[in-house]
C-alpha cells in the first residue's frame, strides 16, 4: 500500500521577501545554515563548543529568538522554520548584532527531529504562538500532537523543558491536554505558569494584551 503523506503543522506561502532580507538570505545562509539531511548531527561540533542547547521551532521574523540569544550569550540557540522571509529577516537581524550562538534549519520540525537530532540533546525548546488552525476541521494540522510531543520530549535531557505559549485559549486547553498526557513530562505550575523572564512580549502580544486578549504559557519539565 502507498504511504500516506503526513499531516503538514504549516502550509508553504510566498510572502513579500524584501531586498535586504534576501541579500542576507543569499550571503549569511551558508555560513549559519544547516542544510536538512538524514544523518544525525552534533550540535557542539557546529557551534564549536559545550554549551547548553535550545531548539526553537517556529521563529517567525525572528525578533524574539533574537532577543533571547542576545541575552543569554552563553548557550547556543538551533531556531527551524520553513517560511523563507522569516529566514531572511532572522539573519539579516544576526548579520546586524553579530550573534554567533544562534544556527537555522530550514525545514520541517517534525523531520528534523527525526532525521538530524539525536536524543537527549537539547536543554530546552521554544514554540512561541504556533499556528493556531482555529477552524475544527484544521485542527488536525497543529503542531502540537501527541505523537510529536513524544518524539520532542525524546530529544530533550533529563530535566530540560518545553515551553509553549499561544493566545488561542481553546489552542491552550489541547496543549495542555496533550502535554499532561506525556508520560516523559511534569508540569512546572499547576496548569499555566507566569511567563518567563527570558521571554520577551512581542509587539503583536503588547496590542492583544491591551485590547484584553489573554496569552498562555505552558513549561513541563523531562522526567
Amino acid at each position: 500500500m502507498p504511504e500516506h503523506r503526513p499531516i503538514r503543522s504549516f502550509v508553504l506561502r510566498q510572502g513579500r521577501i524584501s531586498n535586504a532580507q534576501r541579500h542576507a538570505y543569499e550571503i549569511l545562509l551558508p555560513q549559519y545554515g544547516i542544510p536538512f539531511e538524514d544523518n544525525l548531527i552534533n550540535l557542539d561540533q557546529i557551534f564549536g563548543r559545550s554549551s547548553p542547547k535550545f531548539l526553537e521551532i517556529g521563529f517567525g521574523m525572528g525578533e524574539t529568538t533574537v532577543s533571547i540569544a542576545q541575552m543569554h550569550l552563553q548557550n547556543d540557540y538551533l531556531a527551524i522554520d520553513v517560511h523563507t522571509p522569516g529566514v531572511g529577516s532572522l539573519l539579516k537581524q544576526i548579520g546586524e548584532t553579530g550573534l554567533s550562538n544562534l544556527r537555522i534549519i530550514q525545514h520541517d520540525a517534525v523531520e528534523v527531529l527525526k532525521c538530524m537530532l539525536p536524543p537527549e540533546c537539547l536543554d530546552g525548546t521554544h514554540i512561541f504562538f504556533p499556528d493556531p488552525w482555529p477552524k475544527a476541521r484544521h485542527h488536525k494540522r497543529r503542531l502540537i500532537q501527541p505523537q510529536f510531543i513524544t518524539l520532542l520530549s525524546e530529544r530533550l535531557k533529563h530535566g530540560g523543558y518545553l515551553h509553549v505559549a499561544t493566545d488561542w485559549e481553546e489552542y491552550a486547553q489541547q496543549i495542555l491536554q496533550v502535554l499532561s498526557s506525556e508520560p516523559q513530562l511534569i508540569n512546572t505550575v499547576t496548569d499555566y505558569a507566569p511567563r518567563p523572564a527570558y521571554r520577551p512580549l512581542t509587539k503583536f502580544e503588547q496590542r492583544g494584551l491591551k485590547l484584553g486578549h489573554g496569552v498562555w504559557d505552558l513549561v513541563f519539565q523531562k522526567k
